[in-house]
C-alpha cells in the first residue's frame, strides 16, 4: 500500500527548511522514511515579513522545489504554525498572500495541512538553523527579485517650451474662465455656465 507523502516545513529567523518523508508499512505499522531535505537562507527582503507571511513563503517555496515528487500525488503538510491551515481558504488575502495562495491552488484536493508541535519534526527545524546559502551552487537557490531600469532619457527643456505651455492656456476658453472661478471660490454662475460640459465636472 502506497501511503501519502508527508512534507514537514519550518521557519526561523535565519532560514527556511523542509523535509519530505514517505511512510511505508513495516510489521503492520507505518514507518516514515526520509526522501529529501532542503533549506535556504532568508533573503534581506523577506526578513521584514511577519510570522504568517514567512510560514506561507516556506510552504510555497517547498512546494515549488519538490514539485517533481508532489505533482499528482496525495500528501500532507505538517507545520508547527497553526495559521498555515487557513491559507487555502483565506477569504480576503493581501496581495502577497494572494500570490502564495494562487501558487498552491494546483495542489488543492491532494494537499492537507496539519498542525503539530515542532518537536515532531526536528529535521525541518534543524535545517532552518543551518540553512544553506542562497547561491547558484545550491539546489534550493531562488534568484533575488530585481527591478531593472531599461533606460533613462534626460532632456533639457528650454524656456521656450514653458512659454508655449503658458500660451496654450491663454488660448483655451475654459482655462481662461477657470482661473477667475477658482479665485472666486466657484461662486460665479455667469462664468461656470459658459464652460464646456466636460469642464463643469
Amino acid at each position: 500500500m502506497k501511503l501519502p507523502f508527508k512534507l514537514y516545513i519550518h521557519v526561523c529567523g535565519e532560514g527556511l527548511g523542509a523535509a519530505l518523508h514517505q511512510p511505508k508499512i513495516i510489521n503492520d505499522k507505518p514507518v516514515e522514511g526520509p526522501i529529501c531535505f532542503i533549506s535556504r537562507q532568508i533573503k534581506p527582503t523577506e526578513a521584514r515579513y511577519g510570522a504568517s507571511q514567512m510560514e506561507f513563503l516556506c510552504l510555497g517555496w517547498a512546494l515549488k522545489k519538490l514539485h517533481y515528487y508532489l505533482d499528482g500525488t496525495v500528501f500532507e503538510v505538517i507545520t508547527d504554525f497553526n495559521a498555515v491551515k487557513s491559507l487555502l481558504n483565506m477569504k480576503t488575502p493581501n496581495r502577497h498572500m494572494l500570490r502564495l495562495q494562487i501558487s498552491i491552488q494546483e495542489y488543492k484536493g491532494n494537499i492537507t495541512i496539519a498542525h503539530k508541535s515542532g518537536n515532531i519534526h526536528k529535521d525541518a527545524n534543524g535545517l532552518t538553523r543551518w540553512a544553506l546559502a542562497n547561491t547558484l551552487e545550491i539546489p534550493a537557490w531562488i534568484p533575488q527579485e530585481e527591478h531593472h531600469i531599461e533606460g533613462i532619457c534626460v532632456t533639457d527643456i528650454g524656456i521656450e517650451f514653458f512659454n508655449q505651455v503658458k500660451q496654450s492656456y491663454k488660448m483655451n476658453k475654459n482655462c481662461n474662465m477657470l482661473c477667475p472661478l477658482l479665485m472666486k471660490d466657484c461662486k460665479d454662475p455667469s462664468l461656470s455656465s459658459k464652460l464646456d460640459e466636460i469642464w463643469k465636472k
